[in-house]
Parts: C-alpha cells; structure tokens; sequence
C-alpha cells in the first residue's frame, strides 16, 4: 500500500491535489470507513481541507475533540470508542471509532488526518502503522513541495 501510495503522489505539486488524492486513496483502499479527510493548521485552528464522507464541521478549535489533543499534542490518537473520549466532536453520529495523525513539515503542525470508523477498535495496530506511515510520506512529498 506504502509504495503504491507514493506512486500516486511522486509527481504532484498542488498541496489540495494531494491531499484530495490521499482522502480517496485510503478510502478506497481501506474497508469499514465513514469519514476520510484533512483538517489543516490555520489561524490557530483546524480548518477543513480535502475529505470523502458527509458533510462535516468546517472549523475546529486546538482544545477541541480527538484531532484537536491530536493537534496541541503532535501525537497520533487512536480512539477506539469515540464514546468513552470526553469532547469528541460527532460529525456523523455513525462514527464508532477514530484516529487522528498530525502531519508535521518542517517541524511545525500542518494539519491532521482524521480517519472514523463506523466499527468500533477498527485502529488496530497493523492498521496505524500504515497509516502513520503513509503519512510519513505525506510529509516528505509536502516538505519537498514547501522546500522549493
């Protein structure tokens, strides 16, 4: 999946592109999801970018929910029930699970990817690592990018 994955970025330049492709690509590409999508540092806060799922909040603050301790802590947050985590924002009230990679680029927060399952401990373990990593190559490509 890693290598695929960077397959499809290697010769994108635009930043929506690549996020509007990510968003597709795991969604495709990974079963027993509802919602696939970037949120993006912004005027100190998480801004809604490229996704696929329902619609979703636009706006969503550093002290608020699983992708804003995500966010102020740069730590990947795997919840598996999105019931048990106080001030999880429910955008799609389907959603059971969740988990949230900050993406970082030149050592400064980009943004997030938030992933949520309609299956509740979906985020198995195997499952992150994938995840993180293909995020790893997310922030190579958009360090690249912003290098230039």
């Amino acid at each position: 999946m890693i290598k695929e994955y960077q397959a499809l970025i290697s010769d994108e330049t635009k930043v929506n592109a690549i996020l509007a492709n990510t968003s597709a690509y795991l969604n495709e590409n990974i079963n027993q999801l509802n919602w696939v999508g970037f949120y993006v540092n912004e005027d100190n806060a998480l801004h809604l970018h490229a996704f696929q799922g329902k619609v979703a909040c636009t706006v969503i603050d550093f002290n608020r929910g699983v992708c804003g301790y995500a966010a102020r802590n740069k730590k990947v947050t795997n919840v598996p029930n999105v019931h048990e985590f106080d001030d999880h924002i429910a955008c799609d009230s389907a959603s059971e699970s969740e988990l949230v990679v900050p993406i970082i680029v030149n050592n400064e927060l980009f943004g997030v990817l938030d992933i949520d399952s309609p299956i509740l401990n979906r985020f198995d373990k195997e499952l992150e690592t994938t995840i993180v990593e293909i995020v790893k190559v997310l922030e190579n490509k958009l360090t690249q990018l912003f290098s230039k």
